[in-house]
């Protein structure tokens, strides 16, 4: 793997030199867009607006428009702006990992020490496995500041980069249904759904059946085989029969146990 970033984890007044690994990889397939006419691959090209031609990576720069004027920022304005978090993940405190919630969490990263930050790595690892909390900090990657939370995994630790707070939209905007209308034996049946189908996480046995499917489709249709659309179709039940379907749902799941 290649490190995406470097810098040092900061805790309290230790520096933890570090690198930064993506810790996940993309499962769909690498679909490449094509020309309807000849199947020809579409490129897309970084082109002037003005003069209409191509400009190569090397002469482009950022900029940020100010009353219509670019203000153009090269790396090193990147650094003044904040030296500091962009070269350290600061921990600015410890909490509770259930009072994060889920809509927060964004990317997850691999921290991996350097030689001379072994032992202290090692020291935080032990102390957040022993606490039962995850380190809560921010740094900047790639001219974004992020806020992430440090959490040990097995023997060693996972940045995860979570989302600000304004970054999440309003929920209020949406139509969302209370719950005077459920009844009480409708939840009480729902509950045992719930208790029926609970068992210990294993995300071994979830894979992605969609791109083996995909892909058994794709070499099918390399041997020039016709395929079959199968048909679905999506029925909305309505509410009066939701105990029915419940008591329906019980039933499959009692079948299946024995």
């Amino acid at each position: 793997m290649r490190a995406i970033w470097t810098g040092a984890i900061g805790f309290g007044l230790v520096n933890i030199p570090v690198k930064l690994f993506s810790a996940t990889q993309q499962s769909e397939l690498n679909l490449d867009m094509l020309d309807k006419k000849d199947n020809a691959r579409i490129r897309f090209r970084r082109v002037n607006e003005e003069t209409g031609k191509e400009v190569p990576w090397e002469n482009i720069v950022k900029g940020y428009d100010v009353d219509g004027k670019y203000v153009i920022l090269t790396d090193e304005d990147f650094q003044k702006a904040s030296p500091e978090k962009s070269k350290i993940i600061e921990i600015n405190e410890f909490v509770e990992e259930n009072e994060i919630q889920c809509i927060y969490f964004e990317t997850p990263y691999y921290l991996e020490p350097q030689k001379a930050g072994e032992k202290a790595y090692a020291l935080l690892r032990e102390a957040l496995n022993k606490s039962g909390k995850v380190g809560l900090g921010n740094f900047v990657m790639r001219s974004k500041e992020s806020l992430c939370v440090l959490k040990p995994l097995e023997n060693g630790i996972v940045l995860n980069k979570i989302r600000f707070a304004q970054e999440i939209r309003d929920m209020s905007e949406l139509n969302m249904p209370g719950k005077d209308n459920i009844k009480p034996n409708e939840l009480k049946m729902a509950m045992t759904l719930i208790d029926q189908l609970t068992g210990p996480f294993d995300i071994s046995k979830y894979k992605d059946s969609y791109t083996e499917a995909l892909l058994k489709l794709i070499n099918a249709k390399a041997k020039g085989k016709k395929l079959e659309t199968p048909q679905l179709r999506v029925v909305h039940s309505k509410a009066k029969d939701l105990m029915s379907q419940l008591k329906a749902s019980l039933d499959v799941k009692k079948k299946k146990a024995s």
